[in-house]
């Protein structure tokens, strides 16, 4: 496999409808929009068998942070004690409220108000990323959702793919190891820049989608 087929069997692995998520301004929930979320929330708390408290209002904080990208420390004290709150967070990320979210509003059936905070929800499952790790991340850009993810597309770490260019360099290597002055340099510069393009970027902001 060359470098150019390489990168058009990554490009093949992924569906053609991804999108990025119009950016909305935060505001509270309305009662059509807590009505799309509460069953998806009341699957992951009742299998975990916690009770809901104030959930719309927990929620609504959670989005709120989530969307302006500030620290929890900022969030006002009507929606809780931010140590709690961000708690509360991390526990709904692992119990898989998020991503599971993330995937309804990828439905092509999703309802207009699930559509409407879809960009909350991006966001939030953005900011659990680190939470959740490189599986929710890949999830993401499978389902289409690509401001769910950590980091652009092109900036997400491919480690299948730096796998196969790092067998790929050693067979060019070993194939040319009776004569090594004939390696082929150009080939094995385009098989090291495609390993860095597939060693992605850091998650960072400054890598986000926006």
């Amino acid at each position: 496999m060359s470098p150019d087929a390489a990168r058009a069997h990554l490009r093949a692995q992924f569906p053609s409808h991804r999108r990025y998520t119009p950016k909305r301004v935060w505001a509270p929930l309305t009662d059509a929009e807590w009505a799309e979320i509460l069953p998806h929330l009341k699957v992951v708390v009742m299998a975990e068998g916690r009770p809901l408290r104030d959930a719309r209002q927990r929620i609504d904080g959670m989005f709120r942070v989530a969307v302006s990208g500030l620290p929890w420390r900022s969030l006002p004290a009507e929606y809780g004690k931010p140590d709690t709150v961000s708690r509360h967070f991390r526990r709904l990320a692992h119990m898989g409220l998020w991503m599971r979210l993330v995937g309804a509003c990828s439905d092509r059936e999703a309802s207009p108000a699930l559509r409407g905070v879809e960009y909350f929800i991006c966001r939030a499952a953005r900011r659990a990323m680190r939470i959740l790790g490189m599986d929710a991340a890949v999830m993401a850009e499978k389902v289409g959702l690509l401001t769910a993810m950590p980091v652009l597309p092109v900036y997400l770490t491919r480690p299948h793919f730096c796998e196969q260019v790092r067998r790929s360099m050693l067979g060019v290597m070993l194939a040319h190891r009776a004569c090594p002055l004939k390696l082929p340099v150009a080939e094995l510069r385009g098989w090291l820049r495609l390993h860095r393009h597939f060693a992605g970027k850091p998650w960072h902001r400054r890598w986000a989608p926006p």
